[in-house]
Order: structure tokens, then C-alpha cells, then sequence
């Protein structure tokens, strides 16, 4: 059905309607622009809050329970699934919005354009019907004036008194007006005949032409709104697969969710490497009291020698019983006062004896610090012992628990590897070019590359002695470790064997062994008279070990920093006493004439071991 046919009389109301079609797609437009404000307000709440919970440590300092790193995944796809409502508003703004906006500007010029059309041809058409009017008025106006000019004149001319002047006169008036009528007839008949054309070709032509634009457009808008509700649709549509690898990324995270994997990783992160604490052994304090006949019990032991046996440092004090009881419930508490050993009981001691001795060996605090047992800490640097004796510090994390530390270790080790391996990268790179150079000099000068090689090589030479004194380090928890294990087996085995003892470092002794074959150190009397000194505030005699034996010697053929904590200082032609051989690290263990021990690069020395020299 076409409009300019069908409603040829409706201007009025198809400009209404189609003023109302504008209206309406302006109005679906501005839905739409709020729409995309929630989705942009949406996503921009959706980023705020995956940065505010997103970890903002290093990868390294986050923890590594499944439980996290899901819930990191979760952040991620969230993330993810941000973007695709960002996405999405970017797609309702720049296809749906802004397509009806400017098809908005489209539609008011062109229906402005039609209806002025209309317009005009309504007012030509105004015009003709005036044209036509006046005429018709002016014909009926001439009509009564010669009608009126007729009836005067056959009245003079029946008048038998009229003069023949006024008859003539009548008569050419009558005439006159006659004349003017035909004119206004014609005249007329000719607007009329234009007017009728006039409103055929407007209401046959221009106005259905008109309408049927108007109706083009009106089509053409509701066709638009249609694509527009499409697109709506589409831009949403387009981003499900996405949304749904989001949604199944979120799901999968949720199920990687392993409560035993957290758990062994709370066990790695937090084991220790300590032994659980031991039985506590039965403490008597009636063996001071004197027995009487009637008690049923005999005492053959002197009260002299029951305190020669037992030595002044077993003896509990009385004021405060519980006291070395509290002190063996703590870990990292405070150590006892209480010295470490007694003197082995004689073979004819009484069963009292025994007992008291036995009563000793149980006794030691859990983690002890006896200066005997020092023997049997790991051969270590002579600088290092001096800083360890001095401030404390973490470079060696002997801060940690043992197997914390020998993590720490491990890690650093690894991570000390990787830097040994640029350098040494770096190193066979430099050399290459240099061969390149003296081969072919036109393409540079192989002097220049020697600061760099050298460069290269300090490096080298300072990550290698920071390896060693790591891996020293490492051997050492290890050895400590392994020893504690084969302990706690022991232990299992024979209750009655007593626990590790631990060295003034804070860690265990190598062997329980060491007990029996580390001399005991007596009491001397002045000792005995004061029975509140601390054993574990020894001399510095007991941290110099023995030294170790000299199995060769060696000349310096280059002169070398020792600037690095654990390394030796030496001159070019320098001779060093060899104490210990290359392990394939590249560092050997020497000692200076002074006695200052560290170790030096192999590839720098000339070696010469002696024979027998280990065996002697």
C-alpha cells in the first residue's frame, strides 16, 4: 500500500508520524548509550576489583598452595572475561550508537527536505484556488453589474417620457457591462480550467510522489532499527566463546583445587629438621636423703662419694625443681645452665651410681651446646669463623631451621649456577671473537676485548667461590641432617641410646659416637666452687679446631684479590702450604706461612703434593 495514494489527504498526520518515527529511533538510541554505560561502568568495576585482590608481591613471595594459585586463575579469567564486556560496549558505542546517531541526522534532513516539498506544492496549489477565486468573483460581480445595466436600460427605453439621450445612454451602458461579464467569464473559465490541472497534478503526481518518499524513509528507518536490534544482539553473541572458555577456565581452576598438595607443601615450607623432643627421665631427688634401718633399704654409697660420682654440675637446685624441666620444653628456648656431661661412673659403683649416671644421660637438654662436640662440626674458612663469632649473619641462613636453611641453600646454589653459566657463556663468546680478530684484523682489534674478558673472568672467578662456600654450607646441613637420621633410627631401635647433642653453631654433632671418643672435661675445683657458671660461655679455644695436615705445597703463577668472603689472598710467585685438593670445583684449599687458610682458583697455581703426606 503506497501513502500517496492511499492517504493523499493526511499531510498533517504523516508529519506527526514520521516526527514520531525520529522520536522513537532517537529514543532506542539513548537506551542504548546507557546500556553501554552499565557495560563500561560494569567492566571498570570489574578491573578495580580483580586489581585490588591481584597479588602484589613478587611471584616468588606468593604462596604456592593450589588453593591460591586457583584463585589466581579465577582473577585471570575474570580479567579475561573483563574484556570482553569492555568489548562489548565498545561494540554497542561504535556499531549500534553511533550508527543511530548518524543515521538520525539522515533521517531529520531528509523528512525536513520532503515535507518542505509538500509544502510547496500545497501552497502553489493555494495559490491556483486563489487565482481561480478572484476571478470567479470578479465574473460574478460583472454579471449583477450588467444585469442591473439591462434592467435600466428597458426601463428608459419603456419610459414614453425617457429622451432618447438616456435610452442611448442606458443602452451603451448596458453594452459596456455586457462586455466586461464576457471578459470575467472567460477569464474565469481560463483560472478554473488552470486550477483543475493544477490540483490534478497535485494530488496525481507531487503529493504521492512526496508521501512515497516519506514513506521510503519511514520504511527505511524501521529497517534500521531492526539491524540496530540485531547488532544489539550480535555484540553480545560474539563474545560468548570467550566468555565460556573464562567461565571453563574458572571451573577447571576449581577443580585443580588439591588439599594434599597444600599440605605437603605446609610441610615443606615449615619442616624444621629438628628431632621430636625425648622422653623425660625420672628425676630423684631422695638420693640425698638418709636412709634408716627401719626404711627397709640400705645405703652402702658414702655421702662423699655419691657426690663425687654424681659432680657438682647434675646436682638440681632445690629452690627452683622444675627449672631445667621448663627449659627442655622449648625448641628455641632458653638453653639450661646445667653442664652438658658427668663423669663416666667407675665399675664398682653401687646401683645408686648407675642410676645417677644414667640419670645424666638422659638429663642433657635436648638441644646442648657442649664445647667437645665441636669436634665434629665441618672444617670451615678461618674468616668465616671469625665474622660467625662476631655480628650475625643471614648470608649462610643459619638463622633458619635446617631444612629451611638447606632449601635456601639449594635455591641459592641453583640460581648462583645460572649466573656461572652467562659468564661462562659470555667467556667462550669473547674468546671466539678475539680468535676471530687476530685471525682476520680488518675486522677489529683483539686488545680490545681483553678488558671485557677480563671483566668476565673476575666474574667468574668471585661466582665460583660463592658456589663453594654455599655448597659448604649445603654439605654441611646435609652431613647434619643425615647424621640426625641415622640417630632418630637409632633411637628407635635402643631407647636408652642417647639423643644428638648440638655444637655452639646450633647445629648437631656428626656421630653420637663422638660422645664416647671426645675426652670428657673435668671439673676443676675452682669450677666446683661455683656451681652458677654457664658452660656454654666458653673461650674462643674451642673454635680453633686442629689444623689441617699439609699434603703438598704450590706456587702462585698469577697474584690473586681474595676479596670474596672464604677466598685467600696471594702474590704472583707466592708458595702456599696445600691443605686440601681441587673436589672439581676449581678451587683448592691452601694455607699461608702466617696460618691464614682460604681458598685460591686451581688454574692460578702450580701444584706439588708430596707423597705419604695424607696418610701422615
Amino acid at each position: 500500500m503506497s501513502w500517496g495514494t492511499e492517504l493523499w489527504d493526511q499531510f498533517e498526520n504523516l508529519d506527526k508520524h514520521t516526527q514520531w518515527g525520529i522520536d522513537f529511533f532517537e529514543r532506542y538510541g539513548k537506551f542504548v548509550k546507557e546500556r553501554l554505560e552499565i557495560e563500561q561502568n560494569y567492566a571498570k568495576q570489574l578491573r578495580n576489583l580483580v586489581k585490588k585482590y591481584c597479588p602484589k608481591r613478587s611471584k616468588e613471595e606468593e604462596p604456592r598452595f593450589s588453593s591460591c594459585l586457583s584463585f589466581y586463575s579465577i582473577l585471570s579469567e575474570l580479567n579475561d572475561y573483563t574484556g570482553q564486556r569492555e568489548v562489548v560496549a565498545e561494540e554497542l558505542g561504535n556499531r549500534v550508537y553511533g550508527e543511530l546517531m548518524r543515521y538520525s541526522q539522515d533521517l531529520k534532513a531528509e523528512r525536513k527536505h520532503h515535507l518542505q516539498e509538500g509544502r510547496k506544492a500545497q501552497q502553489y496549489l493555494d495559490h491556483c484556488w486563489k487565482q481561480m477565486e478572484n476571478s470567479k468573483r470578479k465574473f460574478e460581480r460583472e454579471c449583477r453589474e450588467a444585469e442591473k445595466a439591462q434592467a435600466t436600460y428597458e426601463r428608459l427605453d419603456n419610459d414614453i417620457n425617457a429622451t432618447k439621450s438616456e435610452v442611448e445612454k442606458a443602452k451603451a451602458q448596458l453594452y459596456l457591462r455586457t462586455h466586461t461579464a464576457d471578459e470575467s467569464k472567460n477569464e474565469y473559465a481560463a483560472q478554473l480550467q488552470n486550477f483543475n490541472s493544477e490540483q490534478w497534478k497535485h494530488f496525481n503526481n507531487a503529493i504521492p510522489h512526496i508521501f512515497k518518499n516519506l514513506q521510503d524513509m519511514d520504511e527505511r528507518r524501521t529497517v534500521k532499527l531492526g539491524e540496530t536490534y540485531r547488532s544489539f544482539a550480535e555484540a553480545e553473541r560474539k563474545v560468548i566463546p570467550i566468555i565460556s572458555k573464562c567461565l571453563d577456565g574458572m571451573v577447571s581452576a576449581a577443580k585443580a583445587v588439591d588439599e594434599r598438595r597444600d599440605s605437603s607443601i605446609v610441610v615443606e615450607s615449615f619442616k624444621s629438621g629438628f628431632e621430636p623432643p625425648g622422653d623425660f627421665p625420672f628425676e630423684d631427688f631422695s638420693q640425698n636423703l638418709s636412709r634408716t634401718g627401719s626404711d627397709g633399704t640400705i645405703s652402702n654409697t658414702p655421702k662423699g662419694e655419691r657426690d663425687r660420682d654424681v659432680g657438682p654440675g647434675s646436682r638440681s637446685d632445690p629452690k627452683h625443681p622444675m627449672s631445667r624441666t621448663k627449659n627442655k620444653l622449648w625448641l628455641f628456648g632458653k638453653k639450661p645452665k646445667s653442664p652438658s656431661f658427668a663423669p663416666p661412673p667407675s665399675p664398682s659403683s653401687s646401683s645408686s651410681s648407675h642410676q645417677r649416671s644414667s640419670h645424666h644421660l638422659f638429663a642433657t637438654p635436648r638441644f646442648n651446646s657442649d664445647p667437645e662436640a665441636k669436634t665434629s662440626v665441618p672444617k670451615m674458612p678461618q674468616n668465616i669463623r671469625e665474622q660467625r663469632r662476631g655480628a650475625p649473619t643471614l648470608e649462610d641462613f643459619s638463622h633458619l631451621p635446617p631444612e629451611q636453611r638447606r632449601k635456601k641453600l639449594q635455591q641459592k646454589i641453583d640460581e648462583l649456577n645460572k649466573e656461572l653459566q652467562k659468564e661462562t657463556d659470555q667467556r667462550e663468546a669473547l674468546n671466539r671473537m678475539k680468535d676471530v680478530y687476530e685471525k682476520n684484523p680488518q675486522m677489529g682489534d683483539p686488545n680490545s676485548l681483553q678488558p671485557k674478558i677480563s671483566e668476565t673472568m673476575s666474574n667468574i672467578q668471585k661466582l665460583r667461590s660463592e658456589i663453594h662456600r654455599n655448597e659448604s654450607w649445603l654439605s654441611e646441613v646435609e652431613g647434619k641432617q643425615s647424621s640426625r637420621g641415622d640417630r632418630r633410627h637409632s633411637t628407635d631401635n635402643h631407647h636408652q641410646t642417647p639423643h644428638g647433642r648440638e655444637s655452639p653453631e646450633g647445629s648437631y654433632t656428626d656421630d653420637t659416637s663422638q660422645e664416647h671418643h671426645t675426652p670428657h672435661r673435668h671439673p676443676s675445683p675452682a669450677q666446683s666452687g661455683h656451681p652458677n657458671h654457664d658452660p656454654h660461655e666458653f673461650d674462643d679455644e674451642f673454635d680453633d679446631d686442629d689444623p689441617l695436615p699439609v699434603i703438598g705445597h704450590c706456587k702462585a703463577m698469577y697474584s690473586f684479590d681474595g676479596k670474596d668472603e672464604g677466598t685467600l689472598m696471594m702474590a704472583e710467585n707466592e708458595v702456599l702450604y696445600i691443605i686440601e685438593e681441587d673436589k672439581g670445583d676449581g678451587w683448592t684449599r691452601a694455607r699461608k706461612q702466617s696460618g691464614e687458610e682460604g681458598y685460591i682458583p686451581t688454574s692460578y697455581i702450580e701444584i706439588t703434593i708430596e707423597k705419604h703426606s695424607k696418610g701422615s
